[in-house]
């Protein structure tokens, strides 16, 4: 009795702590059973398992057959054996063997319990795929719960059995993270480790102006308005085009808002990093013109070929189209994925 009480507490631990289907659990307990009764008795072993919590029992029987000779002893007993018992038992019959829980020793208890915890943490990682493989570009909080060799370890606020992390190359430089400090980033991919999957956070990517920008911005949320392409050089600008699916709504305005609240609520959480929104054009030429914002341009020339675009701007609108250390022509042929000269 006392090594079943064993193991029926151990049920209600797991079931606490990690939240499990007391169903579920009871199954990977006769797995786990099973699976002792195979090692000992042999693989084709046949059993019954009743599990009651409420009387802390688990009552065990082995199933055999009735033959004139055996040759398999984990299922079947001799007609001589089990007429020993019972008298009535005829060729073909089922016998039913009790078995003493206790019979397995600590050491098949132990196994017992291991098996059912890794079941539990095989369903886990299950759960955490399910969960997540299809949020990427997702926005996730969480919590800073530790700093390894500049990778940011997080716990995440809604699923803390996940194991997600911001890597030092994900992260904005010019930010400074501690522990317990909440944080927010873009699930960027899914990692499968030995441990199981892995969650890669970002901070930096375009990606996370996107989740950002979605967060502030119904229009995203309700897929009238869509951020078609951007571009990012992370702690100093991002330029992102945007597209409305309904005419009655201005993109550029939806994304900046009134007095500028919704653009200002994403530069505040990037840390003023700079942003420019331009309307998207399936035209790559008038694109091109967009994207260069803020400068004007009086002309531009495509050459499909090459994927180039020749912009031709004023004497007093190249610096703005060339932009400091050349990131505004550099940014803007990111974002419209064909190489603009000057």
């Amino acid at each position: 009795m006392a090594a079943s009480v064993e193991i029926l507490t151990a049920i209600r631990e797991l079931t606490n702590s990690k939240q499990i289907d007391r169903a579920e659990l009871h199954g990977l307990l006769e797995d786990g059973i099973n699976a002792a009764l195979a090692k000992k008795h042999g693989p084709t072993v046949q059993a019954e398992v009743d599990i009651d919590e409420s009387k802390g029992a688990i009552r065990i029987v082995l199933l055999k057959t009735v033959v004139e000779e055996v040759t398999d002893p984990a299922s079947q007993i001799s007609l001589e054996e089990a007429r020993f018992e019972d008298p009535d038992f005829q060729i073909g019959d089922q016998m039913e063997i009790p078995v003493d829980f206790a019979e397995f020793g600590r050491t098949a208890v132990q196994a017992a319990k291991q098996r059912i915890i890794q079941r539990v943490r095989e369903g886990e990682r299950s759960k955490i795929r399910d969960e997540f493989s299809s949020r990427v570009g997702d926005l996730l909080s969480g919590e800073v719960q530790q700093i390894e060799r500049g990778k940011l370890v997080i716990m995440l606020n809604k699923f803390r059995e996940a194991e997600a992390i911001i890597p030092y190359r994900e992260q904005n430089h010019r930010e400074h993270f501690h522990q317990g400090d909440p944080i927010r980033a873009v699930l960027k991919r899914i990692e499968e480790t030995p441990k199981g999957p892995r969650l890669v956070l970002s901070r930096a990517d375009a990606l996370f102006v996107k989740a950002l920008f979605k967060l502030e911005v119904p229009e995203i949320q309700q897929n009238l308005v869509e951020i078609r392409a951007s571009a990012r050089e992370v702690g100093s600008r991002t330029k992102i085009a945007v597209f409305s699916r309904d005419d009655s709504v201005d993109p550029v305005g939806a994304c900046v808002g009134l007095k500028g609240s919704r653009v200002q609520a994403v530069v505040n959480e990037l840390g003023g990093e700079r942003i420019d929104i331009v309307p998207w054009s399936a035209d790559p030429e008038r694109f091109a013109k967009l994207a260069l914002a803020p400068a004007r341009v009086a002309r531009v020339f495509s050459d499909p070929a090459t994927k180039t675009i020749q912009a031709i701007v004023d004497e007093d609108q190249l610096s703005l189209a060339i932009g400091r250390n050349g990131q505004n022509v550099r940014l803007a042929s990111e974002l419209t994925e064909w190489k603009i000269e000057l």
